[in-house]
């Protein structure tokens, strides 16, 4: 069955009612056993005015005309109001417990929806929403959904008991009851302004809620850049703005709150005092009992409870149906990817044909413009190009992060738009340049969970020239590396990055600059490495590499210069410099600026040695 359907339109109580009924639907049994639970607490409690009024006429005002009573009488009453009690508590505990396992039930299944469906979108829409937005979303907007389900199966529960307290007062005296609950339509005035009120002030402060996140998110992630250019203080201002505009958002929500507390507070005090103001006079008439009086003032002090109950669940609406809001713009959201049933079944090097493919992030704007090309199987490409040509463009495409807006990619002759979920990262692998670890042991940020022994990622450390330094960790594979690997070099992470990839032994390996960070005769180690293992390997891997070095470059078997979003030219390295001008200029200017950081890292560390020989002196 499809869930309730909530109006994106209308007044904010009849959307959280709305909502309401969509948590009722998604946990029926559980709704239904803490309303029975509250019900039975609303019923005992409406027992306890009638046992008082009973006790009032048979036992404790004839005892007082007597000036004594008998042990069976206490016993009753005792009996009475202790039997009572008991069942009063079973009905709270109950009703406690349902409410709190139906809110954190429904709060991590959204959760869950929400990050399945991150999971689905394509990286283009990612790229449309900031982060801490979308943290917001799973988080807070969450939370906030479905935190009027905590008092809900209480505010239903004790509908019954309010039906129970005004069939109570009505037998006790109906012109009592009738006095008394002139209040009732002062309560429903009051939540009417209070909700019209509340809407603006619990949207805006939702909003805030996310922006404050996306601030704190872009400082904690920005802090290398923060710190190194002196820029705290402007960051902490950049901070200030919207967590202050929160903080008064905050207090303009709770100030509508305190005016309608005490107002819901209040207004069964004021039936209180009416029905004794009139129950004296009808006493001293004769027309009442003064336990009817007692009765009916106790019941209407009881009737306080359910109205305040309500007003709890109808004071959480408006931030509810914000939350609400603001989650399903996410599980709404189109632009998932489709796919398809086919498998790659071959265990050999993959074939890569590249056929018209166009993509560009702006409209009107191509970052890819007709690219075509073919990869043999076990041949290693290199991919040159100019910042901004595409290259890094083209390996999201490759692994499927986004899909062409024309053309076809096929792995083997399958297009990869017809593989089944799964399937294209069972055979292709891609290294980044800048490279992602977990807070997790070295062995962890390899096998990321997978059932891989320790030589299988041993031999991935070897080819990507990890081993030695892993091996110098105090734990070996079982080092903690910290929070994105910060207590390893850039270099280190990226040879970390290169044996995950490796060790599931792809049949297709893309290399998006990935050894920029270590040194040129490690990238020579690695990619010999790699290019030996390739060739002495049944299981044979194809190896597209982005490339900037001629030392890589070198390597590959053939090279593509993509420029301008298009195959300007292909061939060996040495074909290449040799017929195309801007091919070399290019090659060199990446050689020459290489050198130039050699120097400067040579005179750094000579630098160095001086400054610790003074210091020695």
């Amino acid at each position: 069955m499809p869930l309730p359907k909530v109006p994106t339109k209308g007044s904010v109580t009849r959307r959280g009612f709305a909502v309401l009924r969509v948590a009722i639907w998604e946990e029926p049994w559980v709704f239904a056993f803490s309303v029975l639970a509250s019900a039975l607490y609303g019923a005992m409690t409406v027992a306890d005015g009638w046992a008082l009024g009973w006790s009032t006429d048979h036992v404790i005002r004839p005892a007082l005309e007597r000036g004594d009573t008998t042990f069976g009488a206490v016993a009753s009453l005792v009996s009475l109001f202790l039997g009572i009690a008991v069942l009063r508590a079973i009905g709270v505990v109950g009703r406690r417990v349902g409410a709190g396992v139906m809110q954190y039930r429904l709060q991590a299944t959204y959760r869950q929806r929400v990050t399945r469906q991150y999971l689905k979108l394509p990286l283009e829409w990612h790229h449309k929403h900031p982060t801490g937005q979308l943290l917001s979303n799973a988080n807070a907007d969450v939370e906030s959904t479905w935190y009027p389900i905590a008092p809900l199966p209480m505010a239903v529960g004790v509908i019954a008991m309010l039906a129970f307290a005004t069939v109570a007062m009505f037998a006790a005296d109906p012109w009592l009851a009738l006095v008394g609950c002139l209040v009732f339509p002062m309560v429903f005035v009051a939540n009417v302004i209070f909700q019209r009120t509340l809407q603006p002030l619990a949207t805006r402060a939702q909003e805030l809620r996310a922006a404050v996140s996306e601030v704190a998110h872009e400082s904690f992630d920005g802090a290398l850049v923060v710190k190194t250019l002196g820029r705290e203080a402007a960051e902490t201002e950049r901070f200030k703005t919207p967590t202050f505009a929160l903080q008064d958002a905050n207090i303009a929500v709770n100030r509508a709150r305190g005016a309608f507390d005490p107002v819901i507070e209040g207004l069964p005090r004021i039936g209180v005092l009416l029905v004794l103001l009139v129950g004296v006079g009808r006493v001293r008439s004769g027309a009442a009992d003064a336990g009817d009086v007692v009765q009916v003032a106790f019941l209407f002090t009881l009737i306080g409870f359910p109205i305040r109950a309500l007003g709890w669940v109808l004071g959480e609406l408006p931030r509810s149906v914000v939350g609400w809001d603001r989650v399903q713009r996410v599980l709404t959201a189109e632009g998932g990817m489709e796919y398809g049933e086919a498998k790659l079944t071959s265990s050999a090097a993959a074939r890569l044909d590249v056929s018209a493919v166009r993509f560009g992030y702006l409209p009107d704007r191509d970052v890819l413009a007709g690219v075509e090309f073919t990869v043999e199987p076990g041949r290693t490409v290199a991919v040159v190009g100019p910042t901004g040509s595409g290259k890094s463009t083209m390996t999201t495409l490759l692994t499927r992060l986004v899909d062409p807006e024309e053309g076809s990619i096929e792995v083997d002759g399958v297009d990869l738009r017809t593989l089944a979920r799964g399937e294209l990262a069972g055979s292709v692998a891609l290294v980044a340049q800048t490279a992602f670890l977990f807070d997790d042991t070295i062995r962890g940020n390899i096998t990321l969970g997978g059932d891989y022994a320790d030589e299988e990622v041993w031999d991935a450390l070897r080819i990507a020239q990890g081993d030695g330094f892993v091996k110098s960790l105090p734990h070996g594979l079982d080092t903690k590396v910290g929070e994105r690997g910060t207590t390893l070099s850039g270099g280190q992470r990226q040879r970390i990055a290169l044996a995950r990839a490796l060790v599931r032994r792809p049949r297709l390996l893309i290399l998006d600059d990935a050894t920029s960070a270590v040194d040129p005769q490690v990238e020579a180690r690695i990619l010999a490495g790699l290019r030996t293992a390739v060739q002495g390997s049944e299981a044979a891997t194809t190896v597209l590499v982005i490339a900037y070095r001629k030392a890589t470059i070198s390597l590959a078997d053939e090279v593509l210069f993509l420029d301008e979003g298009r195959i300007a030219d292909h061939g060996s390295h040495l074909e290449l410099q040799e017929r195309s001008a801007a091919y070399r200029e290019l090659v060199d200017a990446y050689e020459k600026d290489a050198a130039r950081r050699e120097e400067e890292a040579e005179l750094a560390a000579e630098l160095n040695d001086l400054d610790s020989e003074g210091a020695s002196a």
